[in-house]
């Protein structure tokens, strides 16, 4: 677990899900996102959008607007027809970091076979130079409830160290 910092990281949960965005389902994964990220130690807010590449990736243009410098989504990452996570996730980032991605799936399937369906990807919006030094991370998680509990234990003790990077920190 990350310790508590004196002034917490803004961090953003997206919650990607038709059924949710339109009323007709509780959002119970957007909810242990936020409840989750909470505990490491971020100021979260969160978001509840439809599926789609421009709905994605608009939440997540969005959070890095706001100043988040997390931003983790929960659905979307599967591969029905409406599952455009990840394609909504690379039009915003700029670097992609695959090795975190392959993590969670890798832990993931410890937990059931289907980790290995997600498509989820993990990359860095970087800012603007006139912003100064950094960037936000950006992580699909899938959206059923297990799975972003398994995948914020995987990432959690990680974050700082990722987040610290990002800035410039020394590795």
């Amino acid at each position: 677990m990350t310790p508590p910092q004196a002034h917490p990281l803004p961090a953003v949960a997206v919650t990607v899900s038709d059924r949710s965005s339109d009323g007709t389902r509780e959002d119970t994964s957007g909810a242990l996102l936020v409840g989750g990220l909470r505990e490491l130690g971020y100021a979260v807010s969160s978001v509840v959008v439809p599926d789609g590449v421009e709905t994605v990736a608009g939440a997540i243009r969005q959070a890095v607007a706001d100043g988040a410098r997390l931003v983790v989504t929960t659905g979307g990452t599967g591969m029905g027809p409406r599952d455009l996570t990840p394609e909504g996730t690379r039009q915003v980032i700029t670097r992609d970091n695959p090795g975190l991605a392959e993590l969670l799936r890798r832990e993931g399937a410890r937990h059931t076979p289907y980790a290995a369906v997600s498509r989820g990807v993990v990359g860095v919006v970087d800012w603007p130079a006139e912003r100064g030094r950094g960037g936000t991370l950006v992580v699909n998680l899938p959206g059923r409830p297990a799975a972003v509990q398994e995948g914020l234990d995987v990432i959690g003790p990680l974050l700082g160290h990722v987040l610290d990077q990002i800035t410039g920190g020394d590795h």
